[in-house]
């Protein structure tokens, strides 16, 4: 299975930081956070990472090249205009064939274990999911191994998934986000999930960062 790490975004809410770095190259026990990713990914198995590319992207290039150093085989895929994460995606999908891939946002912090969700058989749309709470949003609820939404709702997107191209047929060239896709397959009975209780933070903030580097001191 291969992988895309989703890194275009200008993160600003991580102002001035951001301003002189994209938000996955911010340092995270003196490397950067997309390092960790990959090599998380690299311990789960995955052994080709697509990333997209748009805010300062080329920092990103030059820091992981190939990714050789990595044990792994790295594609770029160049947004001149943001694309937004479903369009970012749609643009990338060439990387995927019909085979369904692993998708992780540049700015998630965490412990899961991606080996359980890579050596699966799923194919996707399939959500990891964390409980909501300290401000994250509502958005999902289990029933079985179905991902629906609802008044029950008591979990948040953990923003890893396993995707398919057939995930965006009929969708359209110009930006949009995965959450309308999402919310679709939910409420058409399509769309299925796991919980994860691990550690799990959005470094979408800088109280958020602070957590993180104080998790890794």
């Amino acid at each position: 299975m291969k992988a895309m790490i989703l890194a275009a975004g200008k993160g600003t809410r991580l102002a001035p930081l951001t301003e002189s770095m994209p938000k996955p190259m911010i340092p995270i026990s003196s490397e950067p956070l997309i390092v960790h990713q990959i090599r998380w990914l690299h311990r789960g198995g995955i052994r080709e990472v697509v990333i997209n590319l748009h805010h300062l992207g080329d920092q990103i290039r030059n820091r992981l090249g190939s990714g050789g150093d990595l044990g792994v085989r790295i594609h770029y895929s160049d947004e001149p205009v943001l694309l937004d994460t479903g369009g970012g995606i749609k643009n990338a999908l060439h990387h995927f064939g019909n085979d369904p891939f692993l998708v992780l946002n540049g700015d998630v912090w965490t412990n899961f274990r991606f080996k359980d969700l890579v050596a699966s058989t799923i194919d996707g749309p399939h959500l990891v999911l964390v409980p909501a709470g300290e401000g994250r949003e509502s958005s999902f609820y289990m029933e079985g191994d179905h991902v629906r939404r609802g008044d029950e709702n008591d979990l948040t997107f953990a923003s890893i998934s396993i995707i398919n191209a057939r995930l965006f047929d009929d969708t359209p060239d110009t930006p949009f986000s995965m959450r309308d896709l999402y919310f679709q397959a939910a409420d058409e009975g399509k769309l299925t999930g796991e919980v994860f209780n691990g550690t799990w933070i959005d470094i979408g903030t800088h109280d958020a960062l602070k957590s993180v580097r104080r998790l890794t001191l």
